[in-house]
């Protein structure tokens, strides 16, 4: 479909350097950490606003950021443009839930830019899926080919449960609208002791039968929520499928933290994700943008630069991208994650993105 919008017509007209296209043929020097890994992939934080409450990534009376606060399209696009600047090569838009914000798919549509030019390999969302029954048809348009959608449990009552209020249904509908419309999807869940851990095989079976990824995830210390009673070490998880499932080696890498298996039976990919048990920061390659414009360079320390001062202190992306490759240089060797810590990192996870 086409659409037009004060945002879309500027993108159109980009006579200013605000989008980078002029800065990407000057700048070759890619971002590259104290340790030498380069970074190429930036997960933005759309809002910290979302149409549900997981109790693992919001607090249950969630104060939400004044909108003067949260950066606009505008300043998302010119930063992400920046970064793909700088030599990214994977966009990952969170949230909060990313698509409850105003103007998405403005948004998506101006990034799907970077796509054509060759500059971005690929833009992608984490969504809890609710909404894909609007949007889908618009994602695959604008040159998504994949999303990941969260979903920690199939049964309705104990989804209800961890979401505050969620319906399961409306996050079943929006996963098959969002394959009919042709979307890879990856389905993420957080392995929760007391809530889930009866159904890890469900859901091993039910994404076989339907062809998609899935990935068992470490639940995390953030928002200084105290949660070592849910904690299910993956070894564990692990343990438990392979006493049913027959699970063999793969060497894909999906650009995340992932570390995957082939499940033998359905013949798709399993993936783990362990932040506590076994640390993937030896090659980690990404770096986190929040709604406010701060730039997280580890999900589990507390630090960050703040990039929206710059941002809207001058419209000279010299100065902006030298403020990123400093920040850059303060990126650590590795991430402070300790169950036994719930205090080390303040920021919740919606506000930090996922």
């Amino acid at each position: 479909m086409t659409c037009s919008s004060p945002f879309l017509d500027q993108i159109g007209q980009a006579p200013r350097p605000l989008l980078l296209e002029r800065a990407a043929a000057r700048v070759v020097e890619p971002l590259v950490d104290p340790f030498g890994r380069a970074v190429s992939y930036l997960r933005v934080s759309l809002t910290d606003r979302c149409n549900l409450r997981c109790h693992y990534c919001m607090a249950e009376d969630m104060t939400f950021l004044p909108k003067a606060e949260v950066l606009t399209l505008e300043e998302i696009d010119r930063l992400c443009a920046s970064f793909v600047a700088l030599g990214t090569r994977k966009l990952r838009l969170t949230g909060g839930e990313p698509l409850v914000r105003s103007g998405v798919m403005d948004l998506v549509r101006a990034l799907g830019r970077h796509l054509k030019s060759g500059a971005l390999d690929e833009l992608t969302l984490t969504t809890n899926g609710t909404l894909l029954v609007r949007y889908a048809k618009e994602l695959v348009a604008a040159g998504v080919r994949r999303v990941n959608v969260s979903l920690d449990t199939l049964d309705p009552d104990k989804f209800r449960a961890v979401t505050r209020f969620g319906q399961l249904g409306k996050v079943l509908d929006g996963i098959q609208a969002a394959a009919d419309a042709g979307l890879e999807i990856k389905i993420n869940a957080v392995a929760m002791k007391g809530i889930n851990d009866g159904e890890f095989h469900r859901l091993v079976s039910w994404c076989g039968e339907r062809g998609y990824d899935l990935t068992f995830i470490e639940i995390m210390p953030l928002g200084g929520i105290e949660r070592s009673d849910q904690y299910i070490p993956m070894s564990e998880v692990r343990a438990a499928l392979e006493a049913r499932w027959t699970l063999q080696p793969s060497s894909h890498r999906s650009g995340g933290p992932a570390r995957y298996m082939t499940v033998k039976e359905t013949g798709q990919r399993l993936g783990f994700i362990t932040p506590l048990t076994h640390s993937f920061c030896e090659s980690c390659n990404r770096v986190r943008l929040t709604c406010t414009g701060q730039l997280c360079m580890c999900l589990g320390q507390d630090d960050a630069v703040d990039l929206r001062a710059p941002l809207r202190r001058s419209s000279d992306d010299g100065q902006l991208i030298d403020v990123i490759r400093e920040a850059i240089r303060h990126k650590p060797k590795g991430h402070d994650f300790s169950i036994a810590r719930p205090g080390a990192v303040s920021r919740f996870i919606n506000v930090t993105g996922g």
